[in-house]
């Protein structure tokens, strides 16, 4: 069954929009007739991302922007406003994993990378962004946690504390601002078929299947999908929700499997 949505003419923004989850997620918004604000810290990947949306026929501009600079983040979101007249959508989506060492291994300097790039940026995003929907009568937001913000991610202590603090963040700010028309959710994937993973050993791949009760990676695609009903008049009622699109991974019940063992 194919699923079809309309965001005629609506302004999105998306961050981390060059590449995996928000590159489909821009092309997903483009073909289904949006403005499409492609925010990225690589130029590369952003223009590219800019040609592929107006090939297909739809309305797409690259705007830079580091996540982890309130003032970029600032000027970025006041250029989409003055170039596209305003702000209906925004997926908060740039983001790093950081080192994959235990807790007491990870260099302090990387701590403050991974929680600025991850955390920080979607305060900053947010404060940005909440004012120019208002000004437009209301907005949806959609910040890419991750499973990890549901759960303990193992030698992932940075990325565990940052994503579990996108999950908080996203359902304070949908607390303070729901009463103006804004809707604030998160979005939790699990192991995604990205170019990262593709670099894992071919072990490390089929453990992470294994975890996975679908029995598969998930694809960016499908995550495009997931963030495009949170904005979507098919969730108008829904705010404040840590959405898993992960294929179970958060239920938690691969310690209680031993077939890999027969």
């Amino acid at each position: 069954m194919t699923i079809t949505y309309n965001f005629t003419d609506k302004v999105v923004l998306i961050t981390g929009g060059g590449s995996g989850i928000g590159l489909e997620t821009a092309r997903a918004f483009g073909l289904a007739g949006a403005r499409v604000a492609v925010a990225d810290i690589s130029a590369d990947n952003g223009n590219k991302a800019v040609a592929d949306i107006r090939a297909a026929g739809g309305i797409a501009d690259y705007f830079r922007v580091d996540v982890g600079d309130d003032d970029s983040v600032r000027s970025m979101v006041d250029a989409v406003v003055s170039v596209f007249g305003g702000l209906d959508i925004a997926h908060n989506n740039a983001g790093i994993e950081g080192r994959n060492v235990p807790l007491c291994d990870v260099p302090s300097d990387n701590w403050r990378r991974v929680i600025d790039v991850d955390l920080s940026s979607v305060f900053y995003c947010l404060k940005a962004e909440i004012p120019a929907m208002i000004a437009r009568g209301g907005g949806v937001i959609v910040n890419t946690a991750s499973a990890s913000g549901l759960i303990g991610g193992y030698n992932l202590s940075a990325y565990t504390a940052a994503k579990h603090g996108v999950v908080g963040l996203t359902k304070a700010a949908a607390m303070d601002y729901g009463s103006q028309n804004i809707r604030i959710n998160a979005l939790c994937p699990g192991p995604i078929d990205t170019p990262f993973i593709d670099d894992l050993p071919s072990n490390f791949r089929e453990r992470l299947v294994f975890a996975t009760p679908l029995g598969r990676l998930g694809s960016a695609k499908e995550l495009a999908q997931a963030v495009m009903w949170l904005c979507s008049e098919g969730s108008t009622y829904v705010t404040g929700h840590a959405l898993a699109v992960d294929g179970g991974t958060v239920l938690g019940g691969t310690g209680t499997r031993f077939d890999d063992l027969i």
